[in-house]
């Protein structure tokens, strides 16, 4: 069984305040991007194995959140044996893309198909909840405002169709520790979905200020034209969304940035 884990972006990103428990209750919009994504490929075995190719992942194999999301699963559902698993890793991690809670949600998704579990989408979310706040998102793979920690979701009926994206990831790394580091909870919640050009990330105070190179890319892409840029996550890839136009500049204006940003363009294409 082959799968694709996506990745997405946050239109917008309030940090609304600090909790008891230490985490903080976010407002985001999540939106799937399906251009860009790993490949998992699950298939029953006798023995556990992982192999895994593409961009090195800083973490052992046991601490893959695709191996974490087998264990949790086998450990719950004995009817889950033994697996091959294949992966190849096109999302760069640390990026604010969620790839990896991508992956996880993935494979929930291929082992309740590949042993027929029966799980629902609701039922395999509050699965892999505890693997991560976003995880849920990624099994229901459709716009969605998120609140709470990020995990609690409503979807949205909202598309981005037709706009050109450009996703670039500098040689930079933002942990989650350092974006929250010196951030103060704004307090505030985005407006509706039909504003989504006016939304904010309240990281990118911290993470500019840390990383000037990053808001210097934002602000190229607004330079070429972009009708919205915005640091996803807590970063540190950098977006933009360009409408086409019948004059072409949008299309100059691009590839001076493919010039430019070469080796730091991970997506650039129209969504659908």
């Amino acid at each position: 069984m082959k799968a694709f884990p996506n990745c997405k972006i946050n239109l917008g990103l309030r940090v609304v305040r600090k909790r008891a428990d230490g985490y903080h209750d976010l407002d985001t919009v999540f939106y799937p991007i399906y251009g860009l994504h790993d490949e998992l490929e699950v298939e029953k075995a006798d023995t556990l194995s992982f192999e895994q190719e593409g961009i090195a992942v800083d973490c052992l194999p046991e601490d893959n959140l695709i191996i974490k999301c087998y264990r949790l699963l086998a450990t719950k559902y004995p009817q889950i044996g033994a697996v091959r698993i294949r992966f190849k890793k096109n999302i760069p991690f640390g990026a604010g893309l969620g790839g990896g809670s991508s992956d996880a949600a993935h494979m929930a998704l291929a082992l309740n198909e590949l042993y027929d579990l029966g799980l629902s989408k609701a039922q395999l979310a509050a699965e892999v909840r505890p693997l991560g706040a976003d995880c849920p998102f990624f099994i229901y793979n459709t716009p969605c405002h998120a609140e709470g920690i990020g995990d609690i979701l409503t979807p949205i009926d909202f598309s981005l169709a037709g706009l050109r994206l450009v996703m670039i990831k500098p040689d930079v790394a933002v942990s989650t520790r350092e974006a929250y580091a010196g951030l103060t909870p704004s307090g505030e919640i985005l407006p509706d979905i039909k504003q989504w050009r006016t939304y904010l990330n309240d990281f990118e105070t911290t993470v500019f200020a840390a990383h000037p190179e990053l808001a210097q890319i934002k602000q190229r892409l607004l330079d070429a034209g972009a009708v919205y840029a915005s640091m996803t996550g807590s970063g540190s890839t950098i977006y933009g969304l360009f409408e086409n136009d019948a004059e072409g500049a949008t299309l100059a204006h691009l590839r001076s940035l493919e010039e430019e940003f070469a080796s730091m363009i991970i997506f650039n294409n129209t969504l659908r």
